[in-house]
């Protein structure tokens, strides 16, 4: 049977889904994006992601492929994006859709993530945000904040900024190249870019840069947080609100297409 694969990069609001994948209990976003296909698609393609993302998590740019027999679509990508939005729900958006060659994989393709978490630290939280930053309303210490950011870059066992998911982890070793603090008055944003990400990895850093921020912890605790590898030592898990995955870096194209005829 003559296939092809499609590349689908997708945005969503998490704050009414039980995270990405498909879900035992509630619903996940996944679930959504398959639905919208099988109205489109008689063989109900299954999507493969780039990522997982937790309940209440955003995205600006998860990615996911599924397969389908060529004979079934005939459109432009661009007509795909537009009938699949139609069938989705609001806080869910297909934002581009391309061809890609039989070899790409979402996942085992994807050589770096981007995470952006957001803070709004003023002593009133701006309603309009209130599902997409964490309100900490006590005055930060930014200068302390950025320095300890610096201090998770390059290749560490981040055991102690992960949650337990209930199974032995073959690594919790990770390489961070970015781990950025930026300030627009009331806003930050961190910025944290690496190889991988473990269980709740980013929120952990977050929790724990802010702590460092309202004076709870030294900045040089953090190496010694890294080294002890234990959960307990480090800081508190940010809220899930303030999570965004950002992007999803490949090689080159990865043998995507130009997503003209599919």
């Amino acid at each position: 049977m003559d296939s092809c694969k499609i590349k689908l990069t997708i945005a969503y609001d998490g704050t009414q889904y039980s995270g990405w994948q498909i879900q035992k209990v509630g619903i996940g976003v996944q679930e959504k994006v398959e639905a919208a296909l099988a109205k489109l698609f008689p063989t109900h393609p299954r999507l493969h992601s780039s990522s997982r993302t937790d309940t209440g998590v955003h995205a600006l740019g998860m990615v996911a492929h599924f397969e389908a027999p060529r004979t079934d679509y005939k459109l432009k990508s661009k007509k795909l994006q537009l009938a699949l939005n139609a069938w989705l729900p609001g806080d869910i958006r297909i934002t581009s859709v391309s061809s890609a060659s039989k070899e790409f994989h979402a996942r085992f393709d994807a050589t770096g993530k981007q995470y952006r978490y957001f803070v709004w630290n003023n002593s009133a939280m701006n309603p309009l945000l209130r599902h997409s930053a964490w309100h900490v309303p006590r005055s930060l210490d930014v200068r302390a904040m950025r320095e300890a950011a610096s201090l998770f870059l390059g290749k560490h066992d981040f055991r102690s900024f992960s949650a337990n998911q209930g199974y032995e982890r073959t690594s919790t070793v990770r390489n961070l190249t970015r781990c950025d603090l930026k300030k627009s008055a009331s806003l930050l944003t961190f910025i944290i870019e690496g190889d991988g990400f473990i269980y709740k990895m980013c929120r952990g850093i977050v929790g724990t840069l802010v702590q460092i921020g309202l004076g709870k912890f030294p900045v040089t605790d953090v190496k010694k947080m890294l080294a002890h590898k234990d959960r307990r030592v480090a800081g508190m898990t940010a809220p899930a609100q303030g999570l965004v995955l950002w992007k999803v870096f490949y090689k080159s194209k990865s043998g995507i297409g130009p997503g003209q005829n599919i």
